[in-house]
């Protein structure tokens, strides 16, 4: 794909959701830092429903660490793993308050160090949090990077370093949230919605999915 289609990529999703930001509800980096732990192999919906219970009774590092993990489980035991994710989230609080007075790092290399954060965390935190234009692959912007051509990759980690490298400064620290609501409602795993897609003239993928009635989607939507 070349520059000039990326560049007009981005500048539809611009023009569809000038602020796009995660699905996942918090108000404070430590809120989304246990929020992002959480939604692995979970769908955000199902991280707000616990966060909106949990976040009112303990919100920081001491409060959770408070509840232990008999009292923490319950507000997250219908979220996936729920049990390895217990024990990391209270080892991260722990680690918070001993050695960042309970603030959230903001280095990679610190928040790669808490239990229950890898690098696709990290990048959420960074980006979302911090500000950082970093982009963080998940299964959404892999399919999408890959399907749509715009950075063809054969593992998250190559995606994420072409995405860095081809996507214009200037919509770098939004890309990570245009790709992955564009992943998660439109050009979805199974039958994308080709149809409705505002990019579908500049997507390089062949096998394009243009059943349906054709309409004018609207990223706004999603916000």
């Amino acid at each position: 794909m070349n520059t000039t289609k990326r560049r007009e990529i981005f500048t539809r999703f611009r023009a569809a959701n000038p602020r796009p930001t995660t699905e996942l509800e918090y108000q404070t980096p430590f809120q989304l830092l246990i929020a992002v732990i959480l939604s692995a192999q979970a769908t955000d919906k199902s991280v707000n429903l616990a966060t909106r219970k949990l976040f009112p009774v303990a919100d920081t590092p001491e409060k959770i660490l408070q509840l232990g993990e008999t009292g923490l489980s319950p507000f997250i035991q219908r979220i996936g793993l729920f049990r390895t994710k217990t024990r990391n989230i209270l080892a991260t609080c722990q680690l918070l308050i001993e050695q960042y007075n309970g603030e959230v790092p903001r280095t990679r290399t610190e928040l790669e160090k808490l239990p229950g954060v890898g690098r696709k965390t990290a990048s959420v935190i960074l980006n979302t949090a911090f500000g950082e234009p970093t982009i963080a692959v998940d299964t959404h912007i892999f399919r999408v990077a890959n399907r749509i051509g715009i950075a063809p990759g054969k593992n998250v980690l190559e995606v994420e370093r072409k995405l860095l490298k081809v996507v214009p400064n200037e919509f770098r620290h939004d890309a990570h949230h245009w790709l992955i609501l564009h992943g998660r409602y439109i050009c979805k795993a199974r039958k994308p919605l080709c149809h409705q897609c505002l990019i579908v003239d500049l997507c390089e993928f062949k096998e394009k999915n243009l059943e349906g009635t054709a309409s004018s989607f609207d990223m706004k939507q999603l916000t």
